[in-house]
């Protein structure tokens, strides 16, 4: 039987490395890929116990199942939050295998495996084909950060006015995914300090948040995709939301989602609840991160225990800048 390396939560927090076994023959639709990179995400810390780590995976395929159909021995790819479904039930048949009821999600199944690790063993039809203009680096932070902010602006217009709150892991994808689709950007953060920075991807309006009475925007929004750690100040952002805007709540939290009730009826605004992509789109936003050269700003460490360790404090003190990757030593 071959065996795997692979980096395991721990009781102490801390990753721990283990050689797991799989069987000598694939079944199914299963391919066996070599890990390249990984994408250190903020859904995945703090680690579960006795849990394999990471779900922004990017590999080469290395074998092949009796069922596989479409790849080949030497494609690049990846995967993200998603690895199976049913594929019978109303949402797989009509493209939204994220609500399965026997979706495999991390964190909640294929636990003996994930992208801290030398191999995987995932399924053909929830892996996807990595573009040839994205280095490994590049293309795992987009498996799952990138997959979230490009499904959160679906069915934008050019014509819109989107507003990202936060200007982090999550915020600096969303910047570049808005401003490629043709929407006018505005980013609010809570300081100054990463202005210029957010200029540069694509914004174009800056808005510092902190002790200010009021926001001042060029256009109202007509989504707002909110991506800080920290909840938000309602009474400063509903005044600059148009009516029958979206709000988009992307930060993982196990807290409540609290705002005024009276603004929402009053304005029309909904609140949107967005899981990862689907598999549709998570291709699509691949193909559009590519043509329009949508890269993530990442920092790299040495996929080892050491390695991870780093990462995930630097991870939990908001010290990483932007995207940490995991690269195999």
């Amino acid at each position: 039987m071959p065996s795997f390396t692979v980096f395991k939560g721990h009781e102490s927090g801390l990753p721990k490395k283990h050689t797991i076994t799989k069987p000598d023959e694939l079944t199914g639709d299963n391919v066996l890929v070599k890990v390249t990179a990984s994408g250190l995400c903020g859904t995945g810390t703090p680690p579960l116990p006795n849990m394999v780590l990471g779900h922004e995976g990017v590999g080469i395929v290395k074998r092949l199942g009796p069922n596989t159909r479409h790849l080949q021995v030497g494609d690049r790819v990846a995967w993200g939050y998603e690895t199976d479904s049913c594929g019978h039930c109303l949402e797989c048949l009509q493209g939204t295998e994220t609500f399965c009821p026997e979706r495999a999600l991390y964190g909640a199944s294929n636990l003996d495996q994930g992208s801290f690790a030398s191999h995987g063993i995932w399924r053909e039809a929830f892996l996807h084909v990595v573009p040839a203009s994205l280095t490994d680096a590049e293309a795992a932070p987009l498996q799952c950060g990138g997959a979230t902010m490009f499904s959160a602006l679906q069915g934008v217009k050019p014509s819109d006015t989107v507003g990202i709150l936060g200007v982090g892991g999550l915020g600096h994808l969303a910047i570049q995914f808005a401003a490629k689709m043709g929407c006018r950007v505005v980013v609010l953060s809570g300081s100054e300090r990463k202005r210029e920075e957010a200029m540069k991807l694509g914004a174009h309006e800056f808005v510092a948040m902190k002790d200010a009475k009021e926001l001042q925007v060029g256009a109202k929004l007509n989504r707002l995709l909110v991506t800080a750690a920290v909840p938000p100040d309602w009474s400063l952002l509903l005044p600059v939301l148009a009516a029958r805007s979206a709000i988009y709540p992307l930060s993982v939290a196990m807290g409540n989602f609290e705002i005024p009730y009276l603004s929402l009826i009053l304005q029309g605004i909904t609140v949107v609840g967005s899981l990862v992509a689907t598999r549709s789109v998570h291709r699509e936003m691949l193909e559009f991160a590519a043509l329009h050269q949508i890269k993530p700003i990442v920092e790299t460490y040495p996929m080892t225990e050491e390695g991870i360790a780093e990462a995930m404090e630097k991870l939990d003190k908001g010290q990483v800048y932007y995207r940490a990757v995991l690269v195999p030593q």
